[in-house]
């Protein structure tokens, strides 16, 4: 009998996992506790004063799964802001799958976006941790250079439709509504917690983005 594909199977014939990926599935779930925790203590506290017992404490487990996973609070950092980047492009694939016209996927865009800095502490802790960058010493992503290169190219495309005047600088523009928009998120979140956030930003596409309806 040749058996030696078949793996190994339970009582009601299905595969059996083994105790190699219940331990990574198991290391899996702890690290996603400890991103989740770590980025609500970022966003909450700002980097330098949080420590990895903070991080254990609100992940509920030891600091010695901390370490399991990271060797210091700036590798934690720096994962967060990984996570932070992640979520970026997860919101625009969300907005140009619309097929909007150009001027109104950029508008939508950074609703949306807004929308996540309003409510996911992940994306709080990335804005925060790019804000306090100077204090983590560790290679942090270049902040904002493919959201504002979308935003350039979402732009271009209305300036050839016509919707965008021809004289109008792409990057310069690209430039000053990524400015607007992150400098807008970090007024609101230090006057209001951010519960004006969607205000604000619609103050910035309605002085920014000559849209037509």
């Amino acid at each position: 009998m040749n058996n030696s594909n078949s793996g190994l199977r339970t009582a009601s014939g299905a595969k059996a996992v083994s105790p190699r990926e219940l331990k990574q599935e198991r290391a899996g779930r702890t690290r996603r506790q400890l991103l989740d925790a770590a980025a609500a203590a970022f966003a909450e506290k700002g980097f330098p004063a949080v420590t990895l017992q903070d991080i254990a404490d609100r992940a509920e487990v030891t600091k010695g799964a901390v370490y399991f996973h990271f060797t210091n609070k700036e590798a934690v950092a720096v994962a967060v802001t990984a996570e932070f980047y992640t979520h970026l492009p997860t919101i625009a694939e969300s907005v140009t799958a619309r097929r909007l016209p150009p001027l109104h996927a950029v508008a939508e865009l950074l609703l949306q976006t807004a929308v996540a800095l309003r409510d996911n502490p992940v994306m709080q802790a990335g804005a925060r941790l790019q804000i306090e960058r100077n204090l983590v010493d560790a290679d942090m992503p270049t902040p904002f250079s493919e959201f504002t290169q979308l935003i350039a190219e979402l732009l271009a495309q209305a300036q050839e439709e016509g919707t965008l005047r021809p004289t109008a600088n792409i990057t310069s523009m690209a430039r000053v509504v990524v400015a607007a928009f992150f400098g807008s998120q970090h007024i609101s979140w230090i006057q209001h917690n951010r519960e004006d956030l969607m205000d604000r930003v619609q103050e910035i596409i309605d002085v920014t983005l000559p849209l037509h309806t």
